[in-house]
């Protein structure tokens, strides 16, 4: 409801992409049943909503409760560099957990996850961490010299 009590309307951009949407998802669950010898559904199923329910009840209030906490730990400009770098490690982990875990490896084909994506994930995330220190220690210099 906006300020006046009335019900706010919908335009026909939001039908038009709520029914593209549904498209995209029917063709993908099309794709996923009918070759369901490479996508598997129960496994894909069980990795959507476990994936789900693991950044819902464990990965979501982690980070919130350190976000908090970094809060009151880290002071001024720095602090928002912080949480930043928190929410972007813990999508990047939750992303790449099924890569490190090699749930896609075939036996049959050496060329499925050829990569090492644990050393990668602790590179990239090393890169993410660097570059919040970084951007935090420019912030606290330019701070102090604004104070002197």
């Amino acid at each position: 409801m906006d300020g006046e009590g009335s019900a706010r309307r919908v335009g026909p951009l939001f039908w038009v992409s709520a029914v593209g949407g549904w498209i995209f998802i029917a063709v993908g669950l099309r794709g996923v049943f009918s070759h369901r010898l490479d996508t598997r559904p129960a496994q894909l199923a069980r990795f959507v909503v476990g994936g789900a329910l693991i950044h819902d009840l464990l990965v979501a209030p982690v980070v919130i409760l350190l976000a908090f906490g970094l809060a009151k730990g880290v002071r001024g400009r720095s602090r928002s560099v912080v949480q930043a770098a928190l929410v972007i490690t813990a999508a990047l982990a939750l992303f790449s957990y099924p890569l490190v875990r090699a749930y896609g490896k075939a036996a049959h084909n050496p060329t499925s996850l050829p990569r090492n994506y644990a050393a990668n994930l602790a590179i990239v995330l090393g890169v993410v961490w660097a570059v919040a220190a970084v951007v935090a220690i420019v912030r606290l210099r330019r701070s102090a010299g604004a104070h002197r």
